[in-house]
């Protein structure tokens, strides 16, 4: 009987949430997951002196850290 019970509530449960349409992400304060975007060419000076472009690193994971003293 508590089977029974169980699946008619989770049942009920499913069909109202799909009856509902898309959830509202604004009144949850959660952005929905947008794909990747391809990071712009750029390309900046090493310390070394050579010029250092972004696309030799294809494939590869790249940590980017920008320090600035203002």
């Amino acid at each position: 009987m508590i089977r029974r019970v169980t699946l008619v509530v989770a049942t009920l449960a499913l069909l109202t949430a799909s009856s509902a349409g898309a959830p509202d992400f604004a009144s949850l304060q959660v952005q929905p997951y947008q794909p990747p975007k391809p990071a712009p060419a750029f390309s900046l000076p090493s310390l070394d002196g050579p010029t250092v472009r972004l696309e030799d690193f294809r494939g590869k994971v790249v940590l980017l850290f920008f320090w600035a003293t203002w």
